[in-house]
């Protein structure tokens, strides 16, 4: 018995890929909250199984006000191999493109991002434990 279960844990371990954690921001129309807010308690099917196919786990999106803006907050774990290629594949999926062309609208880029013809912007990780 301790020869399987060693050799269980064995594979579990050997088969698992290194989780690369992202912290990404952006902001929000404040007259879009409700409807952003609506839109993700009822996130299409199609939308969230392209998130696992391409290796997204744990994902979260939090809003914050400062000042007199509404931020978001994203944080997501990537468990592939590729994550431009992922990122590609989820990119030309014409589900999420619908969710995008609806979501997108309603998020106000940071400069950096619209540089980059981008809507969130990577942060930096500082920490984790």
């Amino acid at each position: 018995m301790k020869k399987l279960l060693i050799i269980s844990l064995c594979i579990a371990a050997c088969n698992s890929q290194p989780v690369k954690r992202y912290g990404m921001i952006t902001g929000l129309k404040p007259e879009k909250i409700v409807e952003y807010k609506q839109l993700h308690t009822a996130a299409w099917p199609g939308v969230l199984r392209k998130i696992s196919e391409v290796n997204i786990r744990n994902y979260s999106i939090y809003l914050k006000k400062i000042d007199d803006k509404y931020y978001l907050f994203s944080y997501f774990e990537y468990t592939g191999n590729n994550f431009d290629a992922d990122m590609k594949k989820m990119a030309a999926d014409s589900t999420t493109q619908r969710w995008w062309s609806i979501t997108a609208p309603m998020q106000i880029p940071l400069p950096e991002a619209v540089v980059e013809k981008q809507t969130w912007t990577s942060m930096e990780e500082v920490f984790h434990y």
